[in-house]
């Protein structure tokens, strides 16, 4: 059940094959100051999409077959002029040991199709995005692609809607929960990149820094087909309301509402940059999370479970960075905090009975089902961050902190491992659910009827939601006798 298990992710072997293996022949190189013509002599000769720009031993740049098109030919350029005129500079590149999977996201997100493989600094190979035509994975980086070509948010609209279709085939080919919230995600990312470029080419360049920071799902890399958008913006210091306000108000509505036209609906809870409150300099953030932590009333833990998971998506990452440190060094052995969060943790409980059978809802719209998210993801999700707020840990993705959480000795390592092992289960029956709904031409939701499947499944739900209730009682027990 593991999610880095290659056995349980077939079309995903990415997840467990290091860069290395993919490089099949040494780098085609050139140098600095070599002609446009001759490294277009020397691609053909090589039979390769691209060359590398390399000086003692070091990467300068990288040239494509498309930056000969579009950069030389299409301008007409001299291709007698070096061929530094025409290259990439200081190109991502990826280390030799890193897992392919890893690349396949590089290439998603910044919507690239070559990445250099790196010993330390040195150059070992070059991996394009046809290298892993095979992995049935690998459409994302093609949707990717399509969707920086996008010049509207009504083509966006038609980019996103492949998402549930990606998504449907990736369960079809029994792609882990972790691959698949990965490059679900990887797609937002891209969508919300994009909105942020169409919004500067509308409005202009941005008057002074900022970040764009998904927060929840997103942000942790768990997204799945049905998700609405949490958000915000973190702006320079320099900012200033009366200078700078309106600019800021027109992009961050452009990017919610072509987000929410592209399927990821407004939160219903307004926690999107567009509202005023999540639309801050950088100081105010610090306020804010100050107030949180040492005033934690309900709404302070409600807002903190949100935007204590961030990720910078575009724009000058470094905002955000020295913003967590700060919190983190707020909440790191914090004990009124901690427990109320451990509170907050406890709140939501897996769907068991009085003798541990599974317990569907009682009523309501989705009566007889089992809410897959908030009664057995999420009680996940929130001990994570309990661990990782406690300790300190910079991690965002659920996963990621459970192994830290064991690391640092906040819970054992089988401990961290069966929880691991809940939430992979519980999230891949989530996908499974949605995917029957998709191919249904149904809405996909998160409440899943038990009779959906199988007797032995039904057990396996059973058994993870009672991992999840043991490691809350352990979390409630740590807290009663101070252990924070």
């Amino acid at each position: 059940m593991t999610p880095l298990t290659a056995g349980t992710d077939p079309a995903l072997s990415l997840m467990s094959t290091p860069m290395h293996a993919l490089v099949l022949r040494a780098p085609v190189t050139v140098a600095p100051l070599t002609s446009i013509r001759d490294a277009a002599l020397l691609m053909r000769e090589q039979r390769v999409s691209s060359v590398l720009i390399v000086e003692q031993g070091l990467l300068f740049g990288l040239v494509t077959d498309r930056d000969l098109r579009n950069r030389a030919v299409a301008t007409g350029i001299d291709t007698q002029r070096p061929v530094m005129d025409i290259a990439t500079l200081a190109p991502l590149g990826i280390g030799m040991n890193e897992l392919a999977f890893d690349a396949l996201l590089l290439m998603a997100r910044h919507n690239i199709h070559h990445v250099p493989v790196l010993d330390g600094q040195r150059v070992v190979g070059m991996v394009t995005a046809t290298d892993l035509t095979e992995q049935h994975s690998s459409s994302a980086v093609y949707l990717a692609g399509d969707i920086y070509k996008q010049g509207s948010v009504e083509g966006l609209q038609r980019a996103s809607a492949r998402v549930p279709h990606l998504q449907h085939n990736l369960a079809a080919a029994g792609a882990s929960a972790y691959s698949t919230g990965h490059i679900v995600t990887a797609i937002t990312d891209a969508i919300t990149t994009r909105l942020l470029q169409l919004g500067e080419a509308r409005f202009g360049p941005a008057p002074v820094d900022y970040v764009w920071v998904a927060a929840g799902s997103q942000a942790r890399n768990e997204q799945t087909a049905k998700s609405d958008q949490d958000n915000g913006l973190v702006l320079d210091d320099s900012f200033d309301e009366a200078l700078h306000g309106a600019y800021f108000r027109d992009l961050s509505r452009f990017v919610c509402d072509g987000l929410d036209a592209c399927g990821y609906v407004h939160c219903p809870g307004e926690m999107m940059a567009m509202n005023d409150a999540w639309r801050l300099p950088r100081h105010r953030w610090v306020q804010l999370f100050a107030q949180w932590t040492e005033q934690p009333d309900p709404t302070a833990l409600m807002l903190t479970c949100v935007f204590f998971d961030m990720r910078a998506i575009h724009g000058r990452v470094e905002l955000l960075e020295g913003l967590r440190r700060g919190v983190l060094e707020r909440t790191r052995g914090n004990g009124i905090f901690l427990a109320h969060m451990v509170n907050n943790a406890l709140t939501r409980q897996p769907p068991l009975g009085l003798f541990k059978g599974l317990s569907p809802l009682r009523g309501g719209e989705h009566k007889g089902t089992l809410d897959l998210k908030h009664n057995g993801i999420v009680p996940i999700v929130d001990l994570a961050r309990v661990y990782a707020l406690s300790s300190g840990d910079s991690a965002v993705n659920t996963h990621d902190r459970l192994l830290g959480a064991a690391a640092g000795g906040d819970i054992s390592e089988q401990s961290a491992r069966d929880l691991r092992d809940a939430l992979e289960f519980l999230a891949s029956m989530r996908i499974q659910h949605q995917a029957r709904q998709i191919a249904l031409d149904l809405p996909p939701d998160n409440f899943m009827d038990p009779n959906e499947v199988s007797n032995f499944e039904r057990t396996q739900l059973r058994d993870a939601f009672t991992v999840v209730k043991t490691l809350q009682n352990v979390l409630g027990q740590r807290f009663q006798s101070g252990q924070f």
